[in-house]
């Protein structure tokens, strides 16, 4: 059975393995249908089929049985696959076998996730950092595992696969290179810092969004700042962060923070990659977290982000939002009975992202926020701080002011984040 399909594109098939020995297994079927989004993730594939491999435990050397093996090589030389995706992980040996067997390509969780970081990254330390990640993943491997990808764009700057006895030189090499991106990080990392800090003088307030990934984060970023950002419904269709200042009703201006989309079971080596593009959340004075309110699996997508934020070190003094979007998928009892829950609770809000519906509510409620964080303090400034009494009016936080021999003593209203500004003049 042929096809004529268009070269560039790689004719991918995806499986699922539901193995019922794993205590902390989810549900097959969304956990199919987010991966068959991550693949769509990436446009140079197209996925021809997918389905759910049903397994008692997985299998050492082939991850699958016999009979299944068979089954899925003729359906897979039926449709002309040149990749299998498999959403979990395999183990080198089995990658190697089923390879062989099925006489394709085939890419992991982690390998997809690698591609489509690489794909995404456009920050220099974004680039380092999914590099790094790819090295550290492919030293276990020594095979290059998507040579298939390399055809279409730059991939991830390796070489083809190495043969058996050059695996020692190759670790070696892996060594080498990690530890001269390791290198570069260090410095790019330290020149961020150095943005960040003059960043710190702008005085307005950071608003990070963060949620898991198809939340609505960019449509909600777009509908506040009319930026095109690209906000298809696609899974980490931004990786690195984007910011616009904007001005609210009441005048304020603020910074938003679009990040990339969270996503579950993220490999454990894929989490520093993942990491850069939340840095900007660390410095956030509000996360707003945004919520797919309408997905069947909502609650377990707001425990994924939950945990993620309290591991790269979010403090529980940062005000957070919970902002359930999509309000307009809902079905009208579910809409009514999930606006009266917003209400009852705090700093929750019920929107749609894309109506636009409870989006001005939500704005009102950050920027009330805001001005609780502000507080009383008092300083001394020597007649020689010119600059330093300028920039306090200028930022309209000086209540009252008198004079003495040595300077100004100076009552303020204002918040930490000008305080720290006001430090670094």
């Amino acid at each position: 059975m042929s096809h004529s399909h268009d070269p560039r594109v790689t004719r991918a098939w995806v499986l699922h393995p539901d193995i019922k020995s794993d205590a902390t297994r989810r549900d097959a079927s969304a956990a199919l249908e987010e991966a068959i989004s991550l693949a769509s993730a990436l446009p140079e594939l197209e996925v021809v089929g997918s389905n759910v491999v049903r397994l008692p435990k997985p299998h050492a050397g082939m991850l699958f049985g016999s009979g299944k093996i068979e089954e899925l090589k003729s359906l897979f030389t039926e449709n002309e696959v040149e990749l299998v995706l498999i959403d979990g992980p395999v183990s080198p040996v089995q990658q190697r076998n089923l390879e062989k067997k099925w006489s394709v390509k085939l890419l992991d969780r982690t390998g997809l996730i690698l591609e489509i970081f690489s794909d995404r990254a456009a920050t220099r330390e974004g680039v380092l950092q999914v590099e790094m990640a790819a090295l550290s993943y492919q030293r276990t491997r020594l095979v290059r595992a998507w040579t298939h990808l390399e055809r279409q764009r730059g991939g991830l700057g390796f070489v083809g696969g190495p043969g058996e006895t050059q695996i020692e030189a190759d670790r070696r090499a892996i060594d080498l290179q990690l530890s001269k991106l390791s290198q570069q990080l260090a410095k790019v990392v330290k020149t961020r810092q150095l943005h960040r800090a003059s960043r710190a003088k702008v005085p307005y307030p950071i608003v990070a969004l963060v949620g898991y990934t198809n939340a609505g984060k960019s449509t909600l970023f777009n509908h506040l700042t009319g930026a095109n950002v690209m906000a298809k419904d696609m899974l980490f269709a931004t990786l690195d962060p984007t910011m616009r200042s904007i001005k609210t009703a009441a005048g304020k201006d603020i910074i938003l923070s679009d990040t990339v989309g969270f996503v579950s079971d993220l490999p454990t080596e894929l989490v520093a990659a993942f990491r850069a593009t939340l840095e900007e959340v660390l410095s956030a004075d509000i996360i707003l977290h945004v919520r797919d309110i309408s997905h069947a699996q909502t609650e377990e997508q707001a425990k994924d982000v939950s945990s993620i934020l309290e591991d790269i070190g979010i403090q529980a003094h940062t005000p957070l939002f919970e902002v359930w979007n999509k309000a307009d998928r809902l079905p009208q009892e579910d809409l009514e009975r999930l606006s009266n829950e917003a209400l009852r609770r705090d700093k929750t809000h019920l929107i749609s992202a894309l109506t636009g519906k409870g989006v001005d509510g939500l704005i009102k409620a950050v920027e009330a926020v805001l001005s609780m964080q502000n507080f009383e303090d008092v300083i001394n400034l020597s007649y020689q701080d010119g600059k330093k009494r300028a920039w306090l009016y200028d930022q309209g936080v000086v209540r009252s002011e008198t004079q003495n021999e040595n300077g100004y003593h100076v009552t303020l209203h204002w918040s930490e984040r000008q305080k720290a500004q006001f430090h670094l003049i």
